[in-house]
Formats: structure tokens, sequence, C-alpha cells
């Protein structure tokens, strides 16, 4: 597809400010500066730690339930065909996919929540993109010369700005990040790609999972409705197990090209033909249709309703809460049990933030290890 916004994407020219480090790296002419940044990602403990980490199902449910490694991967395929097909930057597209959710805890959504309560009692929060610019920049090791994976400023920025804005008044340390203007196209695609596939694999595990039916999903979700009327007109006699599996394909299709056909429109609406132009824009140009958007929330609160807070996961959750809760708070209280690297963190981060930089780096096995010694050490 030829867009025409190649004018607005991101420079693949090795001098661009976006392609800049902030330690010098040997640039390699095979390999674009976002191409070698994907490798830097996926070669990442952080990113390998992923597999580990709850989706909406913890791993201990079923093997066959999305990661937050698996999810990543499928938001990786959507933004970077978003990108081609948009003639925006794949390879910078494709890596801020990869680490958009490498700042995520152990437990997801619950795991966060209870972080983020823990904190506010010593006056901090937790926000899983800021931590995830905390990982790239500080706590992944892996150069003689510095820490952190040095990515170039493009990645760096789309980690933080991909999903949200940042007040530049509220984050003055941020400010080379240009918090006071959109991220470019190629950072505005992500937070799309990543509704896309979790709204397509988060009703595929609910079925999975028995937690939800196909006949209660098509009465109630408009859009999985349609796909799967469409698709039952074109396979006739075939299980319904294997046409929702097509309608869902077909729903996450729709939703792609509507994304595509949307930011499209919009971009040329404002005659967009620069990326400054992105930046300067009062809003994201990445967008869904207002009809795409409506279905997008009545599935969204769908799945908010009957599954995220079915009694099942909010057990779940309950659990995830309390073992994040109580580790940390050992950890407040017993400074002395951290692992040396994080003691030595404390005088410059404050114990705090050092607690949970070290539980926001766990898998959900590995944080129920330690949640099992911590109870074995108190008994004591």
């Amino acid at each position: 597809m030829n867009s025409g916004l190649h004018s607005c994407a991101v420079s693949r020219d090795p001098h661009d400010l976006l392609t800049a480090r902030v330690h010098a790296a040997p640039e390699r002419s095979s390999r674009t500066a976002f191409q070698r940044d994907r490798e830097r990602i996926v070669q990442a403990r952080a990113f390998r730690r992923l597999a580990g980490k709850t989706q909406v199902f913890t791993s201990r449910a079923s093997d066959h339930f999305r990661s937050r490694l698996t999810h990543t991967i499928e938001v990786a395929q959507i933004a970077r065909y978003v990108a081609e097909a948009l003639g925006l930057n794949q390879d910078l597209a494709e890596a801020l996919a990869l680490v958009h959710d490498i700042g995520h805890p152990p437990f997801g959504h619950a795991g966060e929540r209870a972080l983020d309560d823990c904190l506010k009692r010593h006056g901090l929060r937790f926000d899983h993109n800021l931590h995830a610019l905390r990982i790239v920049e500080h706590f992944e090791q892996r150069y003689a010369a510095h820490r952190g994976l040095n990515l170039t400023l493009g990645v760096r920025e789309g980690i933080i700005k991909h999903s949200r804005d940042y007040n530049p008044d509220q984050y003055p340390d941020l400010s080379v990040y240009l918090l006071g203007r959109r991220p470019p196209l190629e950072a505005q695609i992500i937070d799309l790609a990543d509704e896309i596939a979790y709204l397509t694999a988060d009703l595929d595990d609910g079925v999975e999972s028995g937690l939800l039916e196909i006949d209660h999903i098509r009465d109630h979700v408009d859009i999985l409705a349609h796909c799967y009327a469409q698709v039952e007109r074109e396979h006739v006699g075939i299980e319904p197990k294997f046409l929702f599996n097509e309608a869902l394909q077909l729903m996450q299709n729709i939703l792609t090209d509507d994304l595509i056909a949307t930011t499209l429109a919009n971009t040329r609406a404002i005659g967009a033909t620069l990326l400054e132009q992105v930046r300067d824009h009062p809003g994201r140009l990445a967008t869904f249709s207002p009809l795409a958007e409506r279905e997008r929330l009545q599935e969204k609160r769908y799945l908010y309703d009957t599954l995220y807070t079915c009694n099942v996961l909010s057990l779940e959750h309950d659990k995830a809460e309390q073992v994040v809760t109580a580790l940390f708070d050992f950890w407040i209280d017993e400074p002395q049990e951290l692992p040396s690297g994080y003691i030595e963190e404390i005088e410059t981060e404050g114990l705090a933030r050092v607690v949970a930089d070290y539980i926001a780096g766990m898998t959900d096995t590995y944080i129920l290890l330690q949640y099992a010694q911590i109870k074995r050490t108190v008994r004591r």
C-alpha cells in the first residue's frame, strides 16, 4: 500500500536526531539504528523475563494462554504491518512494539496496582512506561563502557510517550524527550496495535479458559457478532470453535485496516507532510474511526465486566496484591535482605524505589518463590 505518509515518517538517516545515542557506538552499514535497537531489546534480560509474566492468566494455569512475551510478539507483528502500510519507519515501530511492555511487573495489572499502592505510601508512584525507561537506561548491563542498552533517542522517546502524554512541568528531568510535543506516528500506532492484539487475544484466552462462552460473546460484542456471522456464511457446517477462530482473525484484520485508513485520513486532513507537523498537532493522528472506537469500547467494557473482574481472576488478583504488598513491606523493614546490587542503589534512589525496582523485575514464578521463602523467614 502506497500511503503517501513517507514524508511524515521518522528518518532512516543515521545522522538524524532520533537515531542519536547517549554513548558513542560504531554504526553498521548493514543495519539501521532502529534495527540495532531491536536486537538490543530482544537480547535484554528484561525482555526474556516477559515469558514468565502474566498477561491475563498466570502461566501456572495453562501453557496455552498468552504470556506478556507472546502478547508482545503479537503487537509487534501488527505494528510492523501498520507501519509498512502507512509508509512509516517499520524498524522503529517494531522496536517500540517489542519494548512497550518491558516495564510491567509480575502478575499483570494487579501487580502494577499493588506496587503503585505501596509506593504511594512513600510519596512515589509506579508507572510501567517510566520504569521501562529506567530498565533500558540503567538496569540492563551488557556493555563494558556504560550501563543500559544505549538505545536511540527515538526508541527511548517512544517508550514513555507511546500510550500517554506527560506534562513537561511535572517531569522536567524528561525534557530531552520533547514532552510538550506529540510522538511520531510510529510511536502513536503502538498503543492501538496493543489494543487490537489484546482485544483479540483476551476473547480467545477467555473462551479457552472456559470463563467465556462464544454465544454470550456474540450476544454482547457487536464486532465479533458481525464477524462470526460472516464466517458462518462462508463455512457452513463447521464447528463453532473454528468459526470463532476465523471470526477473531477477521475482527483483528478489520480493526487493523481501520487504524491504517483512519490514521492516513487524519494525517492527510491536516495536510501534514513532515514529521514536525505531526509533532505539533494538538491531538494524536493515529486513531480508530468513530464506529471502530465505539465497538472497541463496547468490547473492552464486556471484557472488564465478564473476564477481568470475574471471581476466578479476582481471586488471582487478590493473591497477587497480597504477595506484592507483603514482599514490599518485608524489604522496607529488612533492607539488608535485598541483593547486594540493590542495597548499593538505596543511597541514590531511596529505599522504596529500590524495593519497587526489585519486585518489578521478577517473573510470576520467582516472586512466588520469594514470597514462600520470606514467609518461612518470618515464622522463625
